[in-house]
């Protein structure tokens, strides 16, 4: 049996982010690799959202191919598509900005997004802020955490009416911020 065209974008997806991470780790004590974060996107969207559309996902799977790696937005293009590299384009940092400016148009702009945009940076919000109670950056303070959580809330404010199901699950991560 040959995939369909929705698998075989994923599986594109996902091997094209695999080894443009492949030598990145997260901040967490562990130092987990890297690509756990954009499945956990795609796994949050498709089994937690219910968002079925492979275009999403296969966005969320490559979310930080720009900001984080050697990919350029062509690359996507070509590779995926427009409306995927245009999705990646939209929820990516420009790293030549101070992260304080940075962050101030994440939540600038997040009412502005596409609904595609929107669920992927739902999606991430939400992986980062558990990620943040359960495993979070080793040398980061209690008190750098609780901003991240206050900060990601804004952004996430600018998302509501995207995904109630998503919105929730962020609410309910939200609870276990650390005190």
């Amino acid at each position: 049996m040959k995939p369909d065209n929705d698998t075989r974008l994923l599986v594109e997806a996902a091997a094209f982010a695999a080894t443009k991470h492949r030598d990145q780790r997260r901040k967490d004590a562990a130092a987990s690799p890297y690509i756990n974060h954009p499945l956990e996107l795609a796994r949050i969207l498709a089994v937690e959202g219910g968002v079925s559309d492979a275009q999403t996902l296969a966005a969320a799977l490559l979310h930080d191919t720009i900001e984080d790696t050697q990919t350029t937005f062509e690359e996507l293009k070509e590779r995926f598509g427009a409306v995927i590299a245009d999705t990646v384009a939209e929820v990516t940092d420009d790293n030549r900005l101070p992260k304080a400016e940075r962050k101030r148009l994440q939540v600038l702009h997040a009412p502005r997004l596409t609904k595609r945009a929107k669920l992927v940076k739902l999606a991430d919000k939400l992986a980062n802020i558990r990620d943040m109670a359960d495993a979070p950056p080793a040398d980061w303070s209690l008190e750098r955490r609780l901003e991240y959580f206050a900060w990601a809330a804004r952004v996430v404010a600018g998302l509501r009416g995207t995904n109630a199901k998503l919105e929730a699950a962020f609410d309910a991560a939200m609870a276990r911020k650390p005190t």
